[in-house]
């Protein structure tokens, strides 16, 4: 499970993320929407672990991501935006190298070829990372971030530079997922995919957040009975959009 309590980040004087609040159950898929600049990315990353929060906390799986790191990661994937991977790896290297940081690497031996094929990455097994297109290595960011079966899931973007049937793949993929028990969180500007991907989304602007709920609750609490999720969010953060993008 996850959870962010009161989740404050600071650059300089500028508040990008003020006071967050909100939980991820077992078997969810949440979507992290909002306006450029909203704070969605900092949010995503103070979770991940990568930046230190100014205040409040994360707890995955019930241990604090700053104060119990390494626990809290064991069961956290996170798959960026831009992927940070090893450009001199090929495709299998990089693979089994996050298996053997998770000690999973009998796991892996045993399940590659499905993955690999699942993600059309059979083919480029052996090819360098730095030789491949912006879309398989997002695919490949993917792959390592399933290659763990964490239970707790933070995705950026993760629809970006994919074709057509590798997102519906990666759709299919958190789905499943989500069904096995973990918990995904998801941040996208393609409301049609986070209308028919998440059981609930979190509506951010300007760092804070607007609101939260089901589908159906967006639209009782807008009063809005057959708004698309398009409609809603435009509703909501109309006038709320940020001067600059921290």
């Amino acid at each position: 499970m996850l959870e962010v309590r009161q989740l404050v980040k600071d650059y300089r004087k500028t508040r990008a993320v003020d006071e967050v609040s909100f939980v991820v159950a077992p078997g969810e898929i949440v979507g992290l929407l909002g306006p450029n600049g909203a704070g969605k990315t900092t949010a995503l990353r103070c979770i991940a672990g990568i930046l230190k929060p100014t205040a409040g906390q994360v707890l995955i799986n019930g241990f604090d991501i700053v104060e119990d790191q390494a626990r809290a990661k064991a069961g956290l994937a996170f798959v960026p935006e831009v992927p940070g991977l090893y450009d001199l790896l090929t495709v299998d290297e990089h693979l089994r190298f996050v298996a053997m940081c998770f000690d999973k690497l009998d796991v892996y031996d045993a399940e590659k070829e499905t993955l690999l094929e699942r993600y059309n990455l059979l083919e480029k097994r052996n090819e360098l990372v730095a030789t491949l297109s912006k879309g398989m290595k997002q695919k490949l960011a993917v792959a390592c971030a399933l290659v763990h079966d964490a239970n707790v899931m933070l995705l950026d973007e993760p629809m970006i530079g994919i074709d057509p049937a590798g997102a519906h793949e990666l759709k299919m993929e958190l789905a499943r997922a989500r069904d096995a028990g973990a918990a995904v969180l998801v941040s996208t500007h393609l409301l049609d995919t986070a209308e028919k991907l998440c059981d609930r989304v979190i509506i951010l602007a300007r760092g804070k957040k607007l609101t939260e709920g089901t589908l159906a609750e967006l639209r009782d609490r807008s009063q809005m009975t057959d708004a698309s999720l398009e409609d809603l969010f435009l509703s909501l953060t109309q006038d709320r959009e940020p001067t600059n993008d921290p």
